[in-house]
């Protein structure tokens, strides 16, 4: 049997309460019961649309800790990417990374509208809109392969609707 999707994320952080208030702040998890009692210094979070038992999970291992290399002098991964159901929610997610102080991009990718961010700790991840199959054109497609382009959020908004479902959404409705 083929894997189908990633089921959850593990992430080690310097503050797990810190880490805590920023993804649920931010992009909406919850914090999900699932720590023995007096077990300290580890959270499970879950995406408010999410059905999976959790989502992301978070590991302290203190202020001393340095920041990752990944990518400038070691391997590693590079970001996490959650998805949002409509080209609303994905601006509803950039206000509230402007907010934060978190946002560091906003590309489009033809196929995906994407925003970057960066949590407390400097781990990157990306927030995307995938464009649904039916609205997919030769133009469209051919469009992965011109490079990554600034996201104009508004303009894809008036393009394909602020609350059309993306392709995951049609595909596998909530």
């Amino acid at each position: 049997m083929p894997i189908t999707r990633l089921n959850h994320a593990v992430l080690y952080v310097r503050n797990v309460d810190r880490s805590v208030a920023f993804y649920s702040d931010v992009l909406g998890f919850r914090r999900v019961d699932m720590t023995p009692e007096g077990f300290t210094g580890a959270a499970f979070l879950q995406a408010a649309g999410s059905a999976n038992d959790h989502d992301l999970g978070l590991f302290e291992i203190g202020a001393q800790a340095g920041a990752s290399q990944a990518g400038r002098s070691t391997v590693g991964l590079y970001h996490l990417a959650w998805e949002v159901d409509t080209l609303a929610e994905l601006d509803a997610v950039r206000g509230r990374l402007v907010a934060a102080g978190a946002l560091v991009g906003a590309s489009d990718h033809s196929t995906s509208k994407s925003l970057y961010g960066r949590d407390p700790d400097g781990i990157e991840f990306e927030v995307a809109w995938f464009v649904p199959a039916a609205l997919l054109d030769e133009a469209t497609l051919a469009g992965r392969k011109d490079g990554i382009r600034p996201l104009e959020l508004e303009q894809e908004i008036r393009r394909y609707g602020a609350t059309t479902p993306g392709a995951s959404s049609a595909t596998h409705p909530a």
